[in-house]
């Protein structure tokens, strides 16, 4: 799904330093989606960590917020249900212009899904689809049980108005992952499955080189003769 039929010259991409407060960050998106629809701005890739929070999706379940006094609830109005964000984790919200490219929601999450295995691969991380699971996954090995444990490392919620995508992404690159355990994330509660992160698996990474990292890999990705992902 290349976003242009020429390079992405045109894409704005954004990276905030610091914690941008959840509320604005909608507040943005959805002025910026409504600009894209109006032709009156350009697309936009926009990378930010958000102070510690747990934002429900329209599939959330009120039984999956585990702790909900811990932190900030918000509801998004993505796709989804429960996920957490943080310092040490990067967010990734995408506004283009779907509908200029055929309205094809499930492509456009197949390339956000390949957006992130690329950037993992590139620092040595296999991440993977799992059928039935949102998100980016890990295989950490025998569980001890005769199965086998996986780590969630990266989630993605969209949603579409007017033709335009906002939300996106998310990659835990040094995060507190025992946040997570005030929500369950995604839904999935199996105690085989966990979360991680970069760090976690021993990989020391600035906030910076990882969003070098994923500006390459969404430029290769999202780029005029990336192949549409099937």
């Amino acid at each position: 799904m290349a976003l242009k039929n020429s390079p992405l010259d045109t894409l704005e991409w954004i990276v905030s330093d610091g914690l941008v407060p959840y509320p604005e960050a909608l507040a943005f998106m959805e002025a910026r989606a409504a600009e894209i629809a109006e032709n009156a701005a350009p697309e936009a890739v926009w990378l930010v960590e958000h102070p510690p929070l747990y934002t429900a999706g329209t599939s959330a379940k009120a039984g999956d917020l585990v702790a909900p006094g811990r932190f900030p609830v918000y509801e998004a109005g993505r796709g989804g249900q429960y996920t957490y964000h943080g310092p040490g984790q990067r967010v990734g919200y995408v506004m283009i212009d779907l509908k200029a490219r055929g309205g094809d929601v499930r492509a456009f999450v197949r390339n956000l899904e390949e957006w992130l295995i690329r950037t993992l691969a590139r620092f040595n991380v296999k991440g993977e689809r799992r059928e039935g699971r949102i998100g980016i996954w890990v295989d950490r090995g025998p569980d001890g049980r005769g199965g086998r444990r996986e780590d969630k490392i990266a989630a993605l919620g969209v949603r579409v108005r007017r033709g335009v995508t906002f939300h996106g992404v998310s990659l835990n690159v040094d995060c507190d992952l025992s946040h997570f355990a005030g929500i369950v994330p995604c839904g999935i509660a199996e105690p085989s499955f966990g979360v991680t992160s970069l760090a976690d698996l021993g990989i020391l990474a600035s906030m910076p080189e990882v969003d070098m990292t994923m500006e390459a890999a969404f430029r290769e990705t999202f780029g005029a003769h990336a192949p549409l992902v099937a």
